[in-house]
Formats: C-alpha cells, sequence, structure tokens
C-alpha cells in the first residue's frame, strides 16, 4: 500500500469522475495475470550473491533472453532509477505534505516554504536511517508500520460508508455510469471518455505496479522458493492493493457527501476533507498519519529498487549514493507542485514498464511451461 490507494484514488475521481474507478479496476484484474507473470519468471531467473538473492525484470531479461536484446536491462534499470526519485518519493512525500496542508488550513493556519522544508528533512532523515541499513532493515520497518497502518486506514473508510450506507448504491451506480457517460455524472466537468478511462488505467498502474516489474524485486529478495506459488501471491497483492483497498477508498468519497472538485487535481484536499466530514478533526488527523506510514513505506520499498537498478548498472557501491540521493529527494517532493508530480511519476511509469512488458510476452512459453508443471505436480500431490 502506498499513498496511491489514497491521494491517487481521489485525484482520480476528480479528473476523471467516478467512472475512473471502474477503469481502475479493469487495470486492476488485466494486473493480476501480468503480475503474476512478472513475479514468476523472475523467480526463474534470480541469482544468489553471497547471502542475499537478486531478482527482476533486468535479470529475467539478462539470463532468459537472447544477448542482442540484453540492452534492454539497462534500459529498465535506468529509467527504475529514475522511477525511484518520482513514482517512490515525490508522488508520496507532495502527498503527505497535501495533508499537512488541509490540516492547517482547517486550523487556521497556512503552509510556508520553511514549513514544508522542515518536514522534509525530518522525514529524509528517517527514510535514510533505514535505507542505508539495507534490505532487512528496509524490510523490517515496512512490516511493523505497515499492517497497522491498512487496518486503521480500512476502519477509517469503513466509518464513512457506514455513515452514509443509504448513498453506497448511488455510488456504484455513478462509477459504472461514469465509466462510459462521465458528463452525465460529473456534470460536464469531465466530459471526455478518454480523460476518464486515462486517468483510471494510469492511476490503476500507480497504485499496484503491475507490469513495471517492480515487485518482483522484492518477492526475488525473500528466502522462500520461488516459483509459481510466488506468483499466486503477486495475483493476491494486486487484487488487495486495487480490488479492495482502492474500492473502499472510491466509496469513502463517493458516499460521504462531500463536494468532489471535478477537473482540479484536489486529492490530497478531498481525502483530508472526507475523513474530516465524517469523523471530525481526529480522523484528518489519522489519515494524515497513516499517510506519513504509506508514503515511508512505499518510498523504503522503492529505496530498494532503485538501489537494485544502480547496482545493477554500477555495481555495489551505488547504494549508498542512491540512499542519500533518496533522502535529497524527499526534501525536494514536499515543495514540488503536484500536477508535475503526478506527470513525471505517470511518464516514467510508461518507459519502465515498455523493457519489463516486451519481455514477458517474449518469455510467455516458458511461463506457460511453468504453470503446467506445477498443476501436474499438484495432481500428483492429490
Amino acid at each position: 500500500m502506498g499513498t496511491g490507494n489514497i491521494v491517487g484514488v481521489t485525484g482520480a475521481i476528480c479528473l476523471g469522475g467516478p467512472g475512473a474507478v471502474f477503469w481502475m479496476w479493469v487495470c486492476g484484474f488485466l494486473g493480476m495475470a501480468t503480475k503474476f507473470g512478472e513475479v514468476t519468471l523472475a523467480g526463474r531467473y534470480r541469482v544468489k550473491v553471497g547471502r542475499e538473492f537478486l531478482g527482476g525484470p533486468m535479470y529475467m531479461i539478462t539470463r532468459g533472453l537472447p544477448k542482442r536484446l540484453h540492452f534492454l536491462a539497462a534500459v529498465y534499470c535506468v529509467f527504475g532509477v529514475a522511477a525511484a526519485f518520482g513514482v517512490g518519493n515525490a508522488t508520496q512525500v507532495s502527498a503527505v505534505a497535501a495533508g499537512f496542508h488541509q490540516i492547517l488550513r482547517s486550523l487556521g493556519g497556512r503552509e510556508t516554504l520553511l514549513g514544508d522544508l522542515g518536514l522534509g528533512i525530518v522525514m529524509a532523515l528517517c527514510i535514510g536511517g533505514v535505507l542505508l541499513g539495507g534490505v532487512r532493515r528496509i524490510g523490517k520497518t515496512t512490516e511493523k508500520l505497515v499492517p497497522f497502518a491498512a487496518v486503521g486506514y480500512i476502519l477509517l473508510c469503513l466509518l464513512v460508508i457506514s455513515r452514509n450506507l443509504t448513498a453506497l448504491p448511488g455510488a456504484f451506480l455513478s462509477i459504472v455510469k461514469g465509466a462510459f457517460s462521465p458528463r452525465a455524472v460529473t456534470g460536464g466537468a469531465v466530459g471526455s471518455l478518454f480523460s476518464c478511462l486515462s486517468v483510471g488505467l494510469s492511476r490503476g498502474i500507480f497504485t499496484n505496479e503491475a507490469g513495471m516489474g517492480t515487485a518482483s524485486m522484492a518477492y526475488c529478495a525473500s528466502t522462500g522458493e520461488a516459483g509459481v506459488e510466488m506468483g499466486i501471491l503477486g495475483i493476491l497483492e494486486v487484487f488487495a492493493d486495487t480490488i479492495v483497498i482502492c474500492t473502499l477508498t472510491a466509496l469513502a468519497v463517493l458516499c460521504s457527501g462531500v463536494a468532489i472538485p471535478y477537473g482540479l487535481d484536489a486529492g490530497p484536499r478531498l481525502a483530508v476533507e472526507v475523513f474530516r466530514h465524517a469523523g471530525g478533526a481526529w480522523a484528518s488527523v489519522a489519515l494524515t498519519v497513516f499517510l506519513c506510514i504509506f508514503a515511508l513505506a512505499t518510498v523504503l520499498g522503492w529505496g530498494l529498487y532503485g538501489t537494485r537498478c544502480g547496482q545493477f548498472l554500477f555495481g555495489s557501491r551505488f547504494a549508498k549514493t542512491f540512499a542519500y540521493a533518496q533522502m535529497a529527494g524527499v526534501v525536494l517532493g514536499t515543495v514540488m507542485k503536484s500536477q508535475t508530480v503526478w506527470l513525471l511519476a505517470e511518464t516514467v511509469n510508461a518507459l519502465m514498464a515498455f523493457p519489463n512488458l516486451i519481455a514477458l510476452v517474449l518469455l510467455s512459453g516458458e511461463l506457460k511451461q511453468m504453470v503446467t508443471a506445477y498443476r501436474q505436480k499438484g495432481r500428483k500431490g492429490d
């Protein structure tokens, strides 16, 4: 989970209307198959270096494809390092900063550049301390923080929905109707089916990262047995992320009764207002705390991805350099405009996905063989 499950969804509704959620669902179901393939194949081609397992699209490409296509691994890693500063850094801390801004406004205060820099420095120190500790410290930190924040956030969403149950059927209807006729739902503020579809798909990919190959690096770091069973976990991951959590966010927004500023990129502001309206000031504060935790976990996860890509290109010494660069990126992200941040992230998402998707297509025959062997093994076990 990351801030995309919250501000990514609310932003998608603002820019594409409720119908954008429908296209996020479509992206999620397609993404389950993609995530299964990339995780399964990455596990097949991972390597062991010292006590660690390394894997991901770059190893899948260099160990599974002909030599003439190995340049795709370098292309992937270049975009992977860049994405770590966009998708996995700037979007996350920008969302946290926007959440703090909204709380300050509700209390009669206002944001300042000095305050944003202070927030960025505190977050950068926390993130740097974990990144410099390596993959094990990253894993231990996220496994303690994310479950707590995830359960807390789900309960917040259920609180909003339970207080507005009568609006639930209308919320589902607006999602389905808005997917094909956004103008009818948004009053003309979002009139283009293309904008609704593109926003929904791009934010869907942002939340589950299916097709980007990033999660396979984390799966491959596991000491467990790689293969089809690991790929099945990838399916469950996308389902929980996009179909469950993103849907809860969307329903909370659409049931809340809070006016949606269609046509404006007001995701963080809308998210805070929805929960403040349902539960009061404490709910908006709780949401901001959860945003901080999700942002921290996502930056740490992308810290691993960026490090792995950089190490593939430049060697093991790149890890410390990247950690310090990520710390600087966190500070910068708190003062960047959200529209710039999202444009950067979505552009790099697409560029990063191309080499990975090419490899998945070319290795689809081998994936089929692995699945067939797994099924036959299961029948023998029965």
